[in-house]
């Protein structure tokens, strides 16, 4: 059975998160205008810093540092923020963002965005949201 577009650019995403180098959790974003593929991104280490894949060592985990706090500890940039940075800024006016994710024993992680994603992607002016959630169902926001 063919799928519907938000289904297609979610699966792209989940497939995108596959080369994230967290040990936490893998998350892919597909920015998507006029469903063309603008840019994609996974979350990671930035450029020329060791990801913790390799060096097998999460800060935060070893820390015991739940969800959602200190991301000051954290080195890795969230797929979100990678797909924008690496996206032509032009292209993301009323585009759409595909996020999924998933965590360390592979079940789907909540792929709604972060408070700092969410005003990244405001001020990309992408308008739409699509993440995957915890439970496989996709979920819509709309920015503007």
């Amino acid at each position: 059975m063919r799928p519907e577009w938000d289904e297609y650019f979610i699966e792209i995403a989940k497939v995108v998160s596959s080369r994230s180098t967290c040990l936490r959790r893998r998350y892919g974003a597909v920015i998507v205008k006029d469903r063309v593929i603008i840019s994609t991104g996974y979350n990671g280490s930035p450029r020329g810093i060791q990801n913790c894949i390799d060096l097998n060592m999460c800060t935060r985990q070893e820390r015991n540092i739940p969800s959602g706090e200190r991301y000051e500890l954290c080195e890795a940039v969230h797929a979100e923020q990678n797909a924008i940075i690496n996206g032509p800024p032009e292209r993301m006016k009323g585009a759409t963002i595909y996020i999924a994710g998933f965590e360390e024993d592979d079940s789907f992680a909540a792929g709604r965005p972060c408070k700092l994603c969410d005003r990244m992607i405001r001020n990309s002016q992408i308008t739409e949201v699509v993440y995957l959630d915890k439970d496989a169902s996709l979920k819509k926001i709309d920015i503007f």
